[in-house]
C-alpha cells in the first residue's frame, strides 16, 4: 500500500491521480490535514486519512500499512520545517513504514542562501539516520514560480533580478508523474535522486526566450540586491517574503539550482517541459 500526504496540494495530488492510472484505489491511501477536501480522491474509492505534522497523535493510524510513504515537505515558509519532518519521520519508524520517500528540493545544502534548501538537507540528514530505506525527491526549481519570481516584464517590457544564474526550471506537473514512477520502481531509487528538465538556463537566457514568444525584445536587468529590496519594500511587499525570495536569487547566482539529470525524461518516457513552455502558459502577449 502506498500513502501519499499533501494530496491536496497541487503536486501530491497529481501524483496520486498519475497512480489510480496505473494501479487500483484500494492500493493508495490519502493522508491529508483536512478529509473534506479530498472529496475527489474519496469518490473514486481511495481511503482518506487526516494527517498533519504539527498534530504527532494523527500520524501513527495514518501512517499505518504503509509499504511505501510519500511525505510532501511542508509549504509554510515561516515554520519549523524541519522539527515538522522529524515528527512525520518519527511516526513513521513507529508505524513500521517500509519505505519512505521525500519531497526535496534540488538545491538542498546546508549552505544555500535559500532557506528551504537548508531545511531540505537537514531533512535528508534525518531520513539516512532514521533507519528506514528512503528516497529523497530532489526536484529542480518549478518552473511556474517564473509568473512571479521573472517580475512582470509582460508589462514592462524588462526581466528585473538581484543576482542571475542557472536554474533546470522543472514543471510541477512533470515532477509529480515522476514520483508515481519512482513510486513504482520497486526499490529502485535509493537516497537522494535528482529530477530536473534537461536545460537550465539563466534569467539573462529566460529574457530572449521570452523575446521569442513575445514578438518584441525583452530585456534583462541585474541590479543592487539592496536596491530590488527597497523597490520590493516600497511596493508593499512583506520584509520576510522579500528577503526569502532574494535567496533563491542567491542560491541561483550560487550555481545551486545549475545541474540537470536525464533521469526525469527517462521516468516520462519523453522530453521534460521547458521554460519555452512555461512562458507561453504564462499567457505571453506582446
Amino acid at each position: 500500500m502506498i500513502v501519499i500526504t499533501g494530496a491536496t496540494g497541487a503536486l501530491n495530488g497529481a501524483t496520486a491521480d498519475h497512480l489510480l492510472e496505473r494501479v487500483p484505489a484500494s492500493e493508495l491511501v490519502v493522508a491529508v490535514r483536512d478529509p473534506d477536501r479530498a472529496a475527489r480522491f474519496a469518490e473514486r474509492g481511495v481511503e482518506v486519512r487526516r494527517a498533519d505534522y504539527a498534530d504527532p497523535s494523527s500520524l501513527p493510524a495514518a501512517f499505518a500499512g504503509a509499504d511505501q510513504l510519500l511525505l510532501v515537505s511542508s509549504s509554510d515558509p515561516f515554520a519549523d520545517a524541519v522539527e515538522l519532518h522529524r515528527t512525520a519521520l518519527e511516526a513513521a519508524v513507529g508505524a513500521g513504514v517500509g519505505r519512505v520517500l521525500y519531497t526535496s528540493h534540488q538545491g538542498a545544502h546546508v549552505d544555500s542562501p535559500f532557506f528551504p534548501g537548508r531545511d531540505h538537507a537537514r531533512t535528508e540528514e534525518l531520513l539516512a539516520a532514521s533507519g528506514l530505506p528512503w528516497t529523497s525527491l530532489r526536484n529542480g526549481f518549478y518552473a511556474h514560480s517564473l509568473d512571479w519570481l521573472a517580475g512582470p516584464w509582460r508589462e514592462t517590457g524588462v526581466i528585473t533580478v538581484p543576482g542571475d544564474g542557472p536554474v533546470s526550471w522543472t514543471a510541477r506537473e512533470d515532477a509529480a508523474e515522476a514520483a508515481a514512477g519512482v513510486l513504482l520502481g520497486d526499490g529502485a531509487y535509493e537516497g537522494p535522486v535528482t529530477i530536473t528538465a534537461t536545460e537550465a538556463p539563466t534569467f539573462a537566457e529566460v529574457a530572449e526566450v521570452a523575446s521569442d514568444l513575445a514578438g518584441r525584445r525583452i530585456s534583462f536587468e541585474r541590479v543592487d540586491p539592496e536596491a530590488w529590496v527597497a523597490q520590493q519594500l516600497g511596493a508593499g511587499r512583506p520584509e520576510g517574503m522579500v528577503r526569502f525570495t532574494l535567496g533563491m536569487y542567491e542560491a541561483a547566482a550560487g550555481g545551486y539550482f545549475a545541474g540537470t539529470d536525464p533521469l526525469l525524461r527517462d521516468l516520462l518516457g519523453r522530453e521534460p517541459r521547458t521554460v519555452r513552455d512555461a512562458l507561453a502558459d504564462g499567457s505571453v502577449h506582446p
